[in-house]
C-alpha cells in the first residue's frame, strides 16, 4: 500500500515540487512550494476525517493535495492535467492500485477553477484545502510598491481557517484581512471563481458553504 509518506519520500516527486515552484517564481507567481503543498495535504486529510471517511480515503486526499501541483514543472497552463498525467505514472511505478491512482488523478485533474469539477469526495476535499491557502507567506515579492493584485491580495491575508463543522454540515472559510492593503473587493474579484467552487465542493460533501472575512458572512 503506498502511503502519503512513500509519496514524501520520493525523490523525483520532491525535484519536480521544487523545480516547478521555483519555475512558477521566475513568472511573478506565489509561492506554490513545500510549504503550500504540505498545508493542502493535511488540510484535504482532515476534512474528510472530520466528515466521518474512512482512514484510507482521508490518506488518499492527502496523497492528492501533496501530488496537486506536480504540473507546475511542465508549465502553468493545464498544470492541473498535465500533473495528473505525472501523478499517474508516478504512482503506478510506485505499484499503487489502478482504483487508487484514478481517484488521486482525478483530484488532481480537477483541483483547478478554470475546469475542475468535484467528481469524488477526495478531488471536493482537496479543492477546498487549495482554494483555502490564502496568506501571506504566500507572497515572494519583497517590494511591496510592485504588487500585483495576487501579490496584495495574499499579503492582506493575514489569518485564514477552514472550519468543519459536522453537525450543521456546515464548510466555513473565515479571513482576516488588512482593508488597508487589499479593500475585500479585490479578493472577489481574483478568487470568486475559487469561491464558487469551494461551495460546489462542499456541497458534494453533502455540506453548505460559508465565507467570512473580517467576521462578515459574504457567501
Amino acid at each position: 500500500m503506498v502511503t502519503l509518506e512513500n509519496v514524501k519520500n520520493n525523490q523525483l516527486i520532491e525535484s519536480f515540487i521544487l523545480k516547478g515552484n521555483e519555475h512558477l517564481g521566475a513568472m511573478g507567481y506565489t509561492d506554490h512550494g513545500k510549504l503550500h503543498i504540505g498545508l493542502v495535504s493535511e488540510a484535504a486529510r482532515d476534512i474528510l476525517l472530520q466528515l466521518g471517511y474512512d482512514s484510507r480515503t482521508a490518506e488518499l486526499a492527502g496523497i492528492a493535495g501533496y501530488m496537486h501541483d506536480l504540473g507546475n514543472v511542465v508549465n502553468r497552463n493545464r498544470h492541473s492535467q498535465s500533473g495528473a498525467l505525472i501523478a499517474m505514472k508516478i504512482l503506478r511505478r510506485m505499484e499503487m492500485k489502478p482504483e487508487e491512482i484514478s481517484i488521486i488523478c482525478a483530484a488532481i485533474g480537477n483541483h483547478d477553477e478554470g475546469s475542475g469539477h468535484a467528481v469524488h469526495p477526495v478531488t471536493a476535499a482537496l479543492i477546498l484545502a487549495d482554494k483555502s491557502h490564502v496568506h501571506r507567506n504566500r507572497v515572494r515579492n519583497l517590494d511591496v510598491a510592485t504588487f500585483d493584485i495576487h501579490d496584495r491580495v495574499n499579503y492582506a491575508v493575514e489569518k485564514t481557517s477552514l472550519q468543519i463543522q459536522c453537525e450543521q454540515k456546515l464548510i466555513s472559510m473565515e479571513l482576516t484581512i488588512d482593508i488597508s492593503i487589499c479593500p475585500v473587493m479585490e479578493y472577489f474579484e481574483i478568487f470568486l471563481s475559487r469561491m464558487l467552487m469551494c461551495r460546489r465542493a462542499a456541497n458534494y460533501l453533502g455540506c453548505e458553504f460559508e465565507l467570512i472575512i473580517n467576521g462578515a458572512k459574504l457567501l
